[in-house]
């Protein structure tokens, strides 16, 4: 008996096996979500343009930027261009409107809000907000935008809701600049946290038990302090190099008895990790990846920190770092849970981060979000609304169609569109036995290197049912990191 022959094989590819009539399913329910969100643009042609655009996005074209897709929808390239750079229609009514929709759907208390920035290479020196400046997408300093994004990820999915451009200090005091771009008159310079803190409170009704954010959000005081006061519960990165003070070490011996008693010394992160023994460890197991199961362990104290000479209040210090996984890599976090919430619930708020990276992914390579070609400020937010309205579209299918196939992606959903489209040479019969063939691929590669790296098969992507709802509870990219267990 080979490997695929074995009975636990056979129901892990059982689960990724799609039908003539989910497909036919899938390809019809684009219509009735336009029909939520259509409306919401005030003129016929802008409805018209917004489907041809939705159309685009989801198809199979290696660039969806206007004038493709318009060769593609059969429409004069003008006509979407315009549509996307100059039209006057409000991206913040679509994003409401999306926001709300997902609170329909998943409504989960449990789930997460991640905030990131994610930078955008570009040549030149006229599109709305570029400058020399770190690039995450490169790893280094580059001529880029900037956005900044919130995502929420819970058990039933993940997904972008809200984008903003960074605007440099050197392009909010250009008057010549901002008008040549299109940056609305209210529009000031903010700090990257600022915008993140802006975000929070557009989504803070979307339900959910934490925030995280990466170090450029964490590292920051007034950043942390901001969501204290907005009573949100956070776990968030920071730096290595930051300076705590360990509340819990036993401070030095006082010289004499006059004078106060001395307090623990500040040192960096690193530092501190480092001293740790390993019984002050504890191993959890945080998913199943797509090659062996995801383990990590991690260290907790009570800590203040220091930043630019100001001391800020108690804090929880958590240290993660991965384990038996040759692609090592540790955080540095802090939270304001109260030293009463387990050390598991922590990590697991943390570990809702792996949507933010799966959200971005998804974006650029299947809805084109860094596909654009517009300069201004009302295009480049045209342009990420439509990306995220198509992503939002793509994760809700995901959604619905789990319970009878757990290992469906959001890459093939993607391809189900495209190759919808393609009817006119392709049987409905051929593009589910090729579609088919991608998602078994997929599933006998995480086969094999399960068992070359564990001797174990891989748990299947199990559907959960919870009131009637069907979700995947493990896997990638919409199980639960959240079920956390102590090793």
């Amino acid at each position: 008996m080979t490997i695929l022959e074995h009975p636990e094989a056979q129901a892990i590819l059982n689960d990724a096996v799609l039908t003539v009539e989910q497909v036919v399913g899938i390809s019809q329910r684009i219509e009735p979500f336009l029909q939520r969100y259509l409306p919401l643009f005030q003129r016929p042609e802008q409805r018209t343009n917004a489907q041809h655009i939705l159309n685009g996005k989801l198809s199979s074209l290696s660039r969806k930027t206007a004038e493709p897709i318009a060769h593609s929808e059969g429409v004069r390239r003008e006509v979407l261009q315009d549509f996307l750079g100059v039209s006057p229609w409000k991206d913040q009514t679509v994003l409401g409107e999306l926001r709300k929709h997902v609170i329909e759907v998943w409504n989960d208390p449990n789930g997460v809000l991640f905030g990131d920035g994610s930078g955008f290479p570009k040549k030149g020196n006229h599109s709305c907000g570029v400058k020399r400046q770190y690039c995450g997408r490169l790893g280094k300093v580059e001529n880029c935008q900037i956005g900044v994004f919130l995502g929420y990820g819970c058990r039933y999915g993940h997904t972008l809701l809200d984008h903003r451009l960074f605007l440099p200090k050197e392009w909010a005091n250009d008057p010549q600049r901002r008008e040549a771009t299109g940056v609305p008159k209210e529009v000031e310079y903010k700090e990257i946290w600022e915008i993140f803190l802006d975000q929070v409170d557009e989504c803070k009704d979307v339900p959910h038990s934490w925030i995280t954010a990466d170090a450029e959000f964490g590292r920051v005081y007034q950043c942390r302090k901001g969501l204290r006061q907005r009573q949100e519960r956070y776990v968030v990165d920071v730096r290595e190099d930051m300076l705590i003070r360990d509340l819990h070490a036993t401070p030095p011996k006082r010289q004499g008895d006059r004078g106060r008693h001395p307090l623990p010394p500040w040192q960096p992160i690193q530092a501190w990790a480092d001293s740790q023994p390993q019984s002050a460890w504890t191993r959890f197991e945080i998913r199943a990846g797509e090659k062996r199961p995801l383990e990590v362990e991690a260290t907790q104290t009570q800590v203040q920190t220091r930043d630019d000479k100001k001391v800020g209040d108690e804090e929880r210090l958590v240290v993660i770092r991965t384990v038996n996984n040759p692609e090592s890599k540790t955080w540095f976090t802090l939270s304001n849970a109260e030293e009463n919430v387990p050390l598991a619930e922590v990590v697991r708020g943390h570990a809702q981060r792996y949507w933010e990276e799966a959200s971005f992914k998804e974006g650029k390579s299947e809805v084109g979000m860094a596909h654009y070609e517009v300069r201004g400020w009302r295009g480049w937010h045209h342009h990420m609304t439509m990306s995220l309205l198509a992503l939002w579209f793509l994760g809700l299918e995901r959604f619905q169609e789990q319970s009878t196939t757990p290992a469906l992606t959001v890459s093939v959903l993607r391809e189900v569109f495209s190759r919808v489209l393609a009817l006119g040479r392709l049987t409905l019969e051929g593009i589910v036995q090729e579609l088919n063939e991608t998602l078994r691929r997929t599933e006998e590669a995480r086969i094999y290197h399960w068992m070359a790296n564990t001797g174990k098969y891989p748990p299947r992507r199990v559907v959960l049912r919870n009131s009637g709802i069907s979700v995947a509870e493990v896997g990638e990219p919409c199980g639960s990191p959240g079920l956390l267990q102590a090793a």
